[in-house]
């Protein structure tokens, strides 16, 4: 199974048939983006109940970076699954979690000693530095960003700043959070522009922030993505980080950095924040880092993990056979899959600074490793994002066996599994071409 092949209309009948018994069953709060019926992966692809395949640039939202059923993951699993399912990490112990727990303390960021808190997904995760941080600090206050997602749950959701549809509906929140504008040059939040800026970003926090509103001694930490996933795949300038860590150690507030979707090899490193030299005191981590497997963590510096027996603790969080394909799954990564995230990335990045040369509605094209946006627009002099636009083309991609996803108000996300190769990437910069002149010959309204 190495290209698309479309065999049936789409959806086909038997997925017709899913879809319609699905939605008798399951909350209607699921975002399903297009009529995909899956039926099994392998590697790259995805095949439909219909025998369908797709080329899959969309990893499972950036989950499955060794790609589709890894036989060496899978290996891993069978293996582990006729020793132990499940006997709680939280109140006895096995090797497979500790054996992770060290391994991740030995490739995050910094030299500092490290522990590692369990739990089975990115927004558990971030409920878990967000109590840390509290509990460390003694402070109650958060500074989060606007676009920032850092999950759906009430701790998570109330750091979040990416749609109002998450939040409408579940206040009152859990107050204390300011949101603040995050390093977007394209679209900067405070009308500048880089270079001439002041990277007044940065700097509002300490000018408006800390002076007008909230004292900084009161505020527990700062939690930012270093690539805003959900919000656009957004990079921030290249001193941002470096410029918002110092505020923070200024002030003695903690740096959570959100590694979700960043982290696990996506950008052609381990962590994202290696790409400017940062260890971060809290990195929240999921999606990639099981290779499918709910598997979730927080790595902090030793000395803040200093909460008590009982404090904070997780059922599942842990699995011993979520942990061996963590294990395995860094072991790849190792092996060579970032090495190749960082050269496919490129090369990806590249093609499509080309492509945007010949079409007018792509307005940019960031990212980093295999963590590419494209941000479309009606008007590139304007700026104004093509949302509807963007649906279009996510269909029909889907339509010729291209599985994306959006981000933002109108980017397209490229997030393959990290081992995707130059052809696989030729196949879907081809589609995305094509479908892109197609709609933009016949513009929606």
């Amino acid at each position: 199974m190495q290209t698309p092949h479309i065999r049936t209309t789409l959806p086909g009948p038997k997925a017709k048939q899913l879809i319609k018994s699905d939605e008798n069953y399951l909350s209607p709060s699921y975002t399903r983006l297009y009529p995909l019926a899956v039926k099994r992966g392998k590697g790259m692809m995805i095949e439909d109940v219909d025998g369908n395949r797709f080329l899959d640039f969309t990893a499972g939202i950036a989950v499955c970076a060794t790609g589709h059923c890894h036989p060496r993951i899978v290996k891993a699993i069978g293996r582990q699954s006729k020793k132990l399912l499940h006997m709680s990490g939280t109140d006895f112990y096995y090797a497979p979690q500790r054996d992770l727990a060290r391994k991740l303390t030995q490739i995050a960021p910094g030299k500092s000693p490290k522990k590692v808190f369990f739990t089975n997904s990115g927004a558990e995760s971030v409920e878990a530095a967000f109590k840390l941080a509290r509990y460390h600090t003694k402070r109650h206050h958060m500074i989060a960003f606007f676009g920032a997602f850092h999950g759906r749950t009430m701790g998570a959701l109330s750091l979040t700043g990416s749609k109002v549809t998450q939040r409408k509906g579940f206040e009152p929140l859990i107050p204390d959070v300011t949101h603040v504008g995050y390093g977007y040059c394209y679209r900067c939040p405070y009308n500048l522009t880089y270079g001439s800026c002041g990277m007044e970003c940065v700097s509002y926090i300490e000018n408006y922030i800390f002076k007008k509103t909230v004292a900084p001694e009161e505020v527990a930490a700062i939690i930012v993505e270093p690539i805003q996933g959900e919000g656009g795949y957004i990079v921030p300038p290249p001193e941002y980080h470096r410029m918002l860590k110092a505020l923070a150690e200024k002030y003695g507030i903690l740096y959570i950095v959100d590694e979700v979707q960043t982290g696990m090899g996506r950008t052609g490193k381990m962590f994202a924040m290696e790409h400017w030299g940062i260890e971060p005191d809290i990195i929240c981590v999921a999606k990639g880092i099981a290779s499918g497997l709910p598997l979730g963590a927080i790595i902090a510096r030793a000395e803040i993990m200093d909460w008590e027996k009982g404090s904070h603790a997780s059922t599942f969080g842990g699995n011993p056979v979520s942990c061996v394909a963590a294990l395995e799954t860094i072991s790849l990564l190792e092996e060579g899959l970032i090495e190749n995230a960082a050269k496919m990335g490129k090369f990806l990045m590249e093609e499509l600074q080309k492509m945007q040369n010949r079409h007018r509605w792509i307005g940019e094209v960031r990212g980093l490793g295999l963590m590419v946006g494209v941000d479309l627009v009606k008007d590139p002099l304007t700026r104004e994002p093509a949302t509807a636009q963007r649906q279009e083309i996510l269909e029909r991609c889907f339509q010729k066996g291209l599985l994306l996803l959006g981000c933002g108000e109108s980017a397209v996300r490229f997030s393959p599994p990290l081992i995707v190769n130059r052809k696989e990437i030729e196949i879907a910069l081809e589609i995305f071409d094509e479908i892109l002149t197609e709609v933009e010959a016949n513009p929606l309204g």
